[in-house]
């Protein structure tokens, strides 16, 4: 069993930058691949980056490559989420998530979810 717990979220104007930060507990993190996903209102919950587990290979959806990082730190147990120039569009509540292999995938076929933090990002 792993637990995941974001941190990080807030409310940012546009063009800002924040960092999410997810720690996982439990098993060892470093078998694990990892995503992060966002869900905005009345929408369905999508891929937004991912990362293997040695974090060599890393994957973006396109609205956000070039604008986010996604990263990670084995002996923290910890995956990060680097966003800058944020848009009102990017407002949602985002999510960690980790698979019971240390290969990625983009969509939502991980094992284990965080609870999710708010990101705002106003005009």
């Amino acid at each position: 069993q792993v637990q995941l717990v974001e941190s990080g979220g807030g409310l940012v104007q546009a063009g800002g930058s924040l960092r999410l930060s997810c720690a996982g507990s439990g098993r060892i993190f470093m078998n694990y691949a990892m995503g992060w996903f966002r869900q905005a209102p009345g929408k369905e919950r999508e891929f937004v980056a991912a990362i293997n587990w040695n974090g060599r290979s890393t994957y973006y959806e396109d609205s956000v490559r070039g604008r986010f990082t996604i990263s990670r730190v084995n002996a923290k147990n910890t995956m990060y989420l680097q966003m800058n120039s944020l848009k009102p569009e990017d407002t949602a509540v985002y999510y960690c998530a980790a698979r019971n292999t240390g290969l990625p995938v983009t969509t939502t076929d991980y094992n284990y979810w965080g609870q999710g933090t708010q990101v705002t990002v106003s005009s």
